[in-house]
């Protein structure tokens, strides 16, 4: 899953790809790198971002779901957002997977949307919301936490009419959780993978895997972190890998399901991994 920053303020990326043409042309270059989901987003989620209302967010990330969906019409185009006009929107501009952060928590009509439109969803775990998830997270268990809210929110999605084949489960690093925090869900990942849903894992630059390697300022420099969690991931059981950098993740990947005796399939225009 490629990475589509439509925003001024994303942590790594904010301001490369404003412009729609831009954009479009980001998603084209990490479909040749090997994404098989592009996933468009219009309003940060980095802790402490501002919201962004809902006309502004149509602005960006419309014009380039419409463009990508014409261009590369074998791959899926996923909307990230938590608001239902936004995503109506989308998926009417030819997105096919609803990504949002607050687990349909956010909008009241999200779930019903889903069901109606047929489309795939993702729900995420996140601590609180993006302006304060960081301010001191604390769990019992995170592990546990996590799973039992992502259980929550699958059954809810089901009975809202949601396919239970539909739904994508992130147990969402970095959302709300302290690096201990997020290392705990990457090592005890295989529990959350039992829930019997498609893992998605988001580590891809994230600030947590800076300061592992001993300080590393700049998003750019924690490739090396990004490469190490995915595939991690990919051994306990993780299948879609959310990421800035496609080409040199994917490789990765390949590699470490060779090596674990999987093997890689086409299906349908997408790439999954299979151990």
């Amino acid at each position: 899953m490629g990475i589509v920053n439509v925003t001024p303020d994303s942590f790594s990326d904010g301001g490369l790809y404003l412009d729609p043409e831009a954009a479009i042309a980001h998603g084209l270059e990490l479909v040749e790198q090997g994404a098989a989901t592009l996933d468009v987003g219009g309003e940060s989620t980095r802790p402490g971002a501002d919201p962004v209302g809902v006309e502004e967010e149509l602005a960006r990330v419309l014009p380039v779901v419409e463009g990508l969906a014409e261009r590369v019409p074998g791959v899926q185009i996923s909307i990230d957002t938590a608001k239902r006009d936004v995503a109506e929107r989308a998926l009417a501009a030819g997105a096919s997977l609803v990504n949002d952060v607050t687990a349909f928590r956010g909008d009241p009509g999200m779930a019903e949307l889903v069901a109606a439109s047929g489309a795939d969803c993702c729900l995420m775990h996140m601590l609180g919301e993006p302006r304060t998830m960081q301010d001191d997270p604390r769990y019992g268990d995170v592990v546990d936490d996590v799973k039992a809210f992502l259980s929550e929110r699958m059954e809810a999605a089901v009975q809202a009419g949601v396919a239970e084949e539909r739904i994508l489960l992130d147990p969402g690093i970095g959302f709300g959780k302290t690096a201990e925090h997020n290392l705990q869900l990457l090592a005890r990942l295989e529990e959350i993978v039992a829930l019997g849903r498609p893992v998605v894992i988001g580590t891809s630059r994230k600030s947590f895997l800076g300061r592992l390697a001993g300080g590393r300022p700049g998003p750019e420099d924690r490739l090396p972190g990004t490469i190490a969690t995915n595939v991690m991931a990919l051994e306990r059981g993780a299948e879609v890998f959310r990421v800035h950098d496609v080409a040199p993740v994917r490789d990765a990947l390949v590699v470490a399901a060779a090596t674990l005796g999987g093997r890689w399939t086409k299906r349908a225009g997408e790439t999954t991994a299979r151990t």
